[in-house]
């Protein structure tokens, strides 16, 4: 995550997980597939932690907001963002595992973001024609003060608002263009 895949020796690797250099090959036979393993472990653990959130049995506007927070908790992770940064870093050398981190975030993030929406709409709550533009622009309004921002300057600049407030904001925002 420090030094980028290219930089990272199989040697630092095995030295900081505390184990011997044979004992990481018997596991992976080369750092591509420990590359693999490590981006496809994080995908799983990220879709693990919004499953969690989303299985809740809770008022569906209820749902929405814990969503929202725990989504705003998630994207200002700095190991999410240092995860997002080396896919983002090495898509071109490893694209089918960039695709399949994507496709992942896609599916367990705005599919369950979606279902909300569905049933807010199946209740009369929200008039959403596209629910994918319309969870991609919720989630946006999360991402760029927790995510993006921090991204962009390294981590100097983090969200002043809390998490709550933050999802808050976007919700009311959300709700202002899709609420009946």
């Amino acid at each position: 995550m420090h030094s980028g895949y290219a930089d990272t020796g199989i040697e630092v690797v095995a030295r900081d997980a505390r184990v011997s250099t044979a004992t990481l090959y018997d596991l992976f036979p080369g750092k591509t597939q420990l590359f693999h393993a490590v981006i496809e472990d994080a995908g799983a653990d990220f879709s693990r932690r919004i499953a969690e959130v989303t299985a809740a049995e809770a008022d569906l506007m209820e749902r929405l907001r814990t969503f929202a927070t725990a989504y705003a908790r998630f994207m200002s992770d700095p190991f999410v963002r240092n995860v997002f940064r080396l896919v983002a870093a090495e898509r071109r050398r490893f694209s089918p595992v960039a695709r399949d981190f994507y496709d992942r975030g896609r599916t367990d993030f705005g599919g369950a973001l979606m279902a909300i929406i569905r049933g807010l709409e199946a209740e009369g709550r929200v008039d959403c024609p596209n629910k994918a533009h319309a969870a991609g622009q919720l989630m946006g309004m999360i991402e760029h003060p927790t995510f993006l921002v921090p991204l962009v300057t390294g981590g100097e600049v983090e969200a002043s608002r809390s998490h709550e407030e933050i999802a808050g904001e976007a919700i009311e925002t959300f709700l202002a263009r899709y609420g009946t």
